[in-house]
């Protein structure tokens, strides 16, 4: 079953792949030369579906997109959906994570809770969800690991004693935000997907009787 990720990030189309492909789908990212959304949404639900509406209503294909994003406890949740912009345009991911640790150097580490949080959007003809997932973690005050992108290398999960970016690639898959997101739409597309390929198969019929 072939699906759009409307998404550039080779990291975040391996890691999505490697879910969703145990329920027989697989995933096809954007090209480098397309065209960026304005994320303007005021939540992760809002910008996933902005997202995965544009790129459906370009292409006709069965579209998924995803918001996530960081939110640290002693910031009020900030950084939130601006995750990806928070030490501005053209910053890497060090930049970020510099940013973040210069800004919570003086929280002491029992305050220092985050969460992760992603929003997976689905869009099809006539038709559009949202699945959530999230995960609780402590923010470390140096990068440890190099087997993530994003915040991993600060995100610390007790329960397995490491940083995001020191879990192995099942482990991650087990227990991430996106995981959790992305097995319930995998589950929900499973149970649905006659519904999704046969509003599909009328629309494009449709065109064909319209020409």
């Amino acid at each position: 079953m072939r699906l759009l990720l409307a998404t550039t990030n080779q990291g975040k189309i391996k890691e999505l792949n490697k879910i969703l492909g145990d329920e027989g789908f697989a995933l096809e990212g954007l090209g480098k030369q397309a065209a960026e959304v304005e994320e303007s949404g005021a939540t992760f639900a809002e910008n996933a579906l902005l997202k995965a509406r544009y790129h459906h209503q370009r292409t006709g294909l069965v579209t998924i997109a995803d918001d996530s994003g960081l939110e640290v406890e002693a910031l009020n949740g900030q950084p939130g959906i601006y995750s990806a912009r928070y030490a501005g345009a053209g910053a890497s991911d060090l930049d970020r994570i510099n940013k973040l640790l210069q800004e919570i150097k003086e929280v002491p580490d029992a305050q220092r809770a985050a969460r992760f949080v992603c929003v997976a959007a689905l869009v099809w003809q006539g038709g559009e969800r949202v699945f959530v997932g999230e995960v609780r973690g402590q923010l470390l005050r140096a990068t440890r690991g190099d087997n993530g992108f994003g915040y991993d290398p600060i995100f610390y999960f007790a329960p397995l004693g490491k940083s995001f970016a020191e879990l192995s690639d099942a482990e991650k898959t087990a227990i991430s935000h996106r995981g959790v997101a992305f097995r319930q739409l995998a589950q929900w597309l499973k149970e649905h997907w006659q519904e999704v390929e046969e509003r599909y198969r009328r629309y494009a019929g449709k065109d064909c009787a319209d020409d």
